[in-house]
């Protein structure tokens, strides 16, 4: 993995998460299946593998880039703009 220039632009430190869960789920009465977590804002979204893909749309919203996985035991980072694993 080479780190692309959209990690670079990231706060340090990672920004404190926005609560636990996906809020939009929560409010749709859905259930995401993983969480991800925005590495500009904190924000926490379900991956596109759950049925609103809300992490997805909050870099669509924002243009925040790069987000982390937020499951316990993965550290993974995607980068959206360069649609890849950094």
């Amino acid at each position: 993995m080479s780190e692309c220039p959209h990690v670079a632009e990231l706060p340090r430190p990672e920004p404190t998460p926005r609560g636990d869960t996906c809020r939009e789920c929560l409010a749709a009465g859905s259930h995401p299946v993983q969480l991800r977590i925005c590495l500009v804002c904190g924000e926490i979204g379900c991956c596109d593998s759950s049925p609103y893909q809300h992490a997805t749309q909050h870099f669509k919203d924002t243009g925040h880039a790069v987000m982390r996985s937020f499951e316990p035991g993965e550290s993974w980072q995607w980068c959206f703009v360069d649609g890849s694993i950094v």
